[in-house]
């Protein structure tokens, strides 16, 4: 017993050190230094949330361009339920998937004769990747153009003003937020 009430008393002060005050301190600190981050990195337009720079958003308009697969079960970037899809290369219902959407990108574009990048056919490990390569956007450039009645050109100068190059420089890969290209080409219409 007397072993007891010591033991009981670190516990419970642990519980509200590492349980309460830390999450709370932490907390107050990233929303005093990133508040935008913080409050989940949203886009707002016309007072409306329209998404968050960094959850993929599904579409398969034509006239938008894609971002990777998601691998989030009930629904496309279901950010409730995050997580790969966990299949081996060697696995037949990842290239079953791969085949698929590598059917339906050549089906919208059909003279396109570049093969298809690997980050359109395949999900990220969270299934709510935000971003593309360029190599993605790039192949997709002629197809969205022709959806929008818009130049290759044209929509080419959105995919380079939504590209990100790598983090200082070194760090990361470069990459196009989808998001905000298509947000991008939405304002472009009107």
């Amino acid at each position: 017993m007397s072993q007891l009430r010591p033991a009981l008393v670190c516990v419970a002060a642990l519980t509200v050190i590492t349980g309460l005050a830390y999450p709370l301190a932490i907390t107050g600190v990233g929303a005093m230094l990133f508040p935008r981050q913080a409050q989940g990195s949203l886009i707002i337009r016309k007072g409306q949330v329209v998404g968050s720079k960094l959850i993929g958003q599904f579409t398969e308009d034509p006239g938008y361009f894609w971002g990777r697969l998601s691998a989030t079960g009930d629904f496309p970037t279901n950010a409730d339920n995050s997580g790969g899809s966990n299949l081996a290369p060697s696995n037949p219902d990842l290239r079953k998937g791969a085949e698929a959407r590598i059917k339906a990108l050549q089906a919208l574009d059909p003279g396109n004769p570049a093969p298809v990048p690997a980050d359109l056919v395949t999900a990220s490990g969270s299934g709510l990747d935000p971003h593309i390569t360029p190599a993605a956007a790039e192949y997709q450039v002629r197809r969205v153009a022709k959806a929008r009645g818009m130049t290759e050109a044209e929509v080419r100068e959105l995919v380079t003003k939504a590209s990100h190059g790598r983090t200082l420089g070194l760090l990361g890969e470069p990459r196009v937020n989808v998001l905000e290209l298509n947000l991008a080409l939405r304002d472009a219409a009107k």
